[in-house]
């Protein structure tokens, strides 16, 4: 029927140039669109640095507003997920693009803690699902064998965004200060909502929804794919969670992956959230400094997370792959509040604590992927990065809560490294068998 076929070894060359190809069309899109919206998400940590000052805000009310980006995330991502299933991907990625870049463009003219809260809020609404959109979206085209690789490929666009965004925001707010009449942290969020818009605009040419769809891969290739999904789906017929949306959430399996989706969550905007602040507080000048330094953790992150989701593939091994970036984020945040002193050692805590951040969130919905299928994979990875993701509201709201109430930040990591143990301990009650292979 095809030259490629289904009884052929997954790793054949033929099947690697494949899926070379498959990751080079569709993955540095992808990428550019999660720094787009990441940097959206996050860009308010380096605004912070002058708007809390501008506008009277308290580290409560940054905290607070911070954290609601997560409720209206919460409520509309399930319903976001399951209507990709039924418009597909490219319309639903394209729409949450064009939406969110708008709201955020609107945070250049807040004015009150309460416009930044409904802001924030309706920032989490219009993103809702394209994350778990993206991890259901790769399932498409990828086996389980090969998407460890690929999803950490995706999220690297976190530390990615950071890496180029924290030099970048920290220019544009330096430089633009009192342009036209508006300060340098409203140039910043009307200036990096332009790319989301731009981004949206091009998903509705640039993305197929599935393998079937797409010109730019023969039948042969088409295939090849095919071949290999249909006997995925084979080999985890019995392990999946496929049945209706009530077995999804009857599952302890999935009410698991949210507990650690929870602490990683806690661990990864805990991170974003507050790194600036983290960095800025090791006196290293400006707020253009500010940005070059807080770019140092990012970069490494994006790094490691990679190497680390590829060694993962090609061991079969997830567990230890997850708890030890878990570890990294206890000991890296420990290791940067005992190192305060020493810059040089302080930002290399702060790097694995990143490290360990990112690399949490690439391993933990790997493994979703392998437990999960059909509309269980739909409706559980978005409740899983939801209702786990509520830890992107606790965590910078009692960071915040806490450096008002001491005047340190120091109790707050304390706090989040906390989170990270537990996640680890979770980690290491998921049975081997169903999730290393």
């Amino acid at each position: 029927m095809t030259t490629l076929s289904m009884a052929a070894p997954l790793d054949a060359p033929p099947k690697a140039a494949v899926y070379r190809k498959v990751a080079f069309h569709i993955m540095p899109f992808l990428m550019l669109c999660y720094v787009a919206a990441y940097l959206d998400r996050i860009n308010i940590g380096f605004a912070k640095l002058h708007m809390l000052n501008d506008l009277g805000f308290s580290e409560t009310a940054y905290g607070l507003g911070a954290g609601l980006f997560f409720i209206g995330y919460l409520i509309f991502e399930v319903p976001s997920n399951l209507l990709m299933m039924r418009i597909g991907a490219k319309r639903t990625i394209s729409r949450i693009m064009i939406l969110w870049a708008f709201v955020s463009a609107c945070f250049a003219f807040v004015q009150t803690p309460t416009q930044f809260y409904i802001l924030r809020f309706l920032l989490g609404v219009a993103e809702a699902g394209f994350y778990p959109g993206v991890i259901l979206y790769l399932t498409y085209w990828f086996p389980s064998a090969r998407r460890a690789k690929m999803v950490a490929l995706f999220v690297g666009a976190v530390p990615l965004s950071g890496m180029l965004g924290a030099p970048l925001s920290g220019t544009i707010i330096s430089m633009s200060d009192g342009l036209h009449g508006l300060t340098g942290w409203q140039w910043m969020f009307i200036i990096e909502a332009i790319p989301s818009l731009v981004l949206g605009l091009l998903c509705l040419k640039f993305l197929d929804d599935r393998p079937s769809d797409a010109n730019w891969l023969s039948k042969e290739e088409k295939a090849a794919i095919e071949a290999d999904l249909e006997a995925d789906r084979e080999r985890h017929k019995g392990d999946a969670s496929t049945v209706s949306l009530l077995a999804t959430f009857k599952d302890p399996r999935v009410w698991k992956m949210t507990a650690i989706c929870f602490c990683s969550a806690v661990c990864s905007y805990g991170v974003s959230f507050w790194l600036p602040t983290l960095v800025s507080q090791l006196k290293v000048g400006d707020v253009m400094h500010v940005g070059l330094y807080t770019a140092v953790p990012f970069t490494a992150a994006f790094v490691c997370m990679y190497l680390i989701g590829r060694h993962s593939d090609q061991t079969r091994e997830r567990r230890w792959h997850l708890v030890g970036p878990f570890a990294c984020v206890c000991l890296g945040l420990v290791g940067s509040i005992a190192l305060h002193d020493s810059m040089g050692w302080a930002l290399v805590a702060l790097s694995v604590a990143a490290v360990g951040a990112y690399s949490t969130t690439a391993m933990l919905f790997s493994i979703s992927s392998l437990i999960l299928s059909g509309v269980g994979m739909a409706a559980g990875v978005a409740a899983i990065n939801c209702v786990g993701g509520l830890g992107g509201f606790l965590s910078p709201y009692i960071v915040g809560l806490v450096k008002d109430m001491t005047g340190s930040t120091d109790n707050g990591v304390y706090f989040i490294a906390c989170f990270a143990v537990v996640g680890a301990l979770i980690t290491l009650s998921l049975p081997k068998k169903l999730v290393n292979r």
